[in-house]
């Protein structure tokens, strides 16, 4: 806005008092602004002035996805100004703690895995910025409780994969990415080490609050780290039919094991998928969004056509189905 800019005091007044308009450029405000956070006792106090270099966006020669590694750092550098900033003066970000940013941190976790599974990059770009503020955010609370700062926690990163990767880093061998991985099992194994006199086992470091098809799949990875793994596909589809004969025949006698034995299907079914290459909490969301569309493709043509789909006998309800698949080009799945 052109023209001098007026900034309103109210500097040791008591209420009903006037105040007054003070006019004066933006190097004298910035001035002002700063004696009266640090100014003596009785002055205003706002907090710490703001990081005002990291209020704008800085213009960038090089192009989208292709910036240098001291754009990179400046930009990670801004984050981690305007973080200290909103920790400092915006009282939202003053009242977090860990246990608050939980959930909004599992939140945004999912809002990426849906932008992935749409295969939206730009959307997937900037959930990507929010997860990176969410660590950010714990980097400074660690900072404060004197645990941890983001250097502790990225050089932490940084050691962990030079140490997991001897193959690159020393003079370990691992050609294939089986070998890695099962290098990589072995390694962190070593790492943890026990407590006491209890030694560590192979699935302690498996977080007991993952979702359970995500935890299935990771005691299966974790084992196969070890060597305890069938050898072929083959074997393990044999397994699901086994399973699948054993809970018909608890499902067939009313017995009270139905319910384990649903289970062991669907654990073999995930070691099925690792063979297959298929990670089944993907594959299964593909198939609920499938026929998530189908159905309301279905209830669009029903509505159209002054249908009742309360009242359709199911008959009629295959038809509708069988055409909203053709309608959206999913074939027969």
């Amino acid at each position: 806005m052109p023209g001098p800019w007026f900034t309103r005091l109210t500097i040791g007044r008591s209420e009903g008092e006037t105040t007054t308009d003070h006019p004066t450029d933006q190097k004298s405000t910035h001035h002002l602004l700063t004696s009266l956070r640090h100014g003596p006792k009785g002055a205003l106090n706002f907090g710490p002035m703001p990081h005002q270099e990291a209020i704008h966006r800085p213009a960038l020669d090089s192009p989208k996805a292709g910036h240098t590694r001291e754009e990179k750092l400046a930009a990670f550098g801004r984050l981690l100004d305007i973080m200290d900033d909103l920790r400092e003066g915006c009282p939202w970000d003053r009242k977090q703690t860990f246990e608050t940013l939980r959930h909004l941190t599992i939140e945004e976790t999912y809002e990426l895995g849906d932008a992935i599974l749409t295969n939206d990059l730009d959307e997937v770009g900037k959930e990507v910025g929010d997860l990176m503020l969410h660590m950010v955010f714990y980097s400074r609370l660690g900072a404060e409780a004197g645990a941890f700062d983001a250097a502790d926690v990225l050089h932490g990163i940084c050691d962990k994969l030079v140490h997991r990767h001897p193959h690159i880093y020393a003079d370990g061998e691992a050609s294939t990415e089986e070998e890695v991985k099962a290098n990589w099992e072995k390694i962190k194994l070593k790492e943890k080490g026990g407590k006491g006199d209890k030694p560590k086992g192979v699935l302690d470091g498996v977080p007991n609050g993952l979702p359970s098809m995500v935890k299935a799949q990771r005691i299966q990875e974790k084992v196969r780290g070890v060597g305890f793994d069938w050898d072929h596909a083959g074997q393990v589809w044999n397994k699901v039919q086994e399973e699948l004969t054993e809970l018909q025949e608890e499902v067939d006698a009313a017995s009270d094991r139905v319910a384990d034995e649903f289970g062991d299907v669907l654990f073999a079914l995930i070691n099925y998928a690792r063979f297959l290459d298929v990670n089944p909490d993907e594959a299964l969301e593909r198939t609920n969004r499938r026929f998530k569309a189908r159905f309301q493709e279905m209830e669009r043509s029903i509505a159209a056509s002054g249908g009742d789909l309360a009242e359709m006998p199911l008959a009629e309800m295959d038809r509708h189905w069988d055409a909203a698949k053709v309608a959206l080009g999913q074939g027969n799945g």
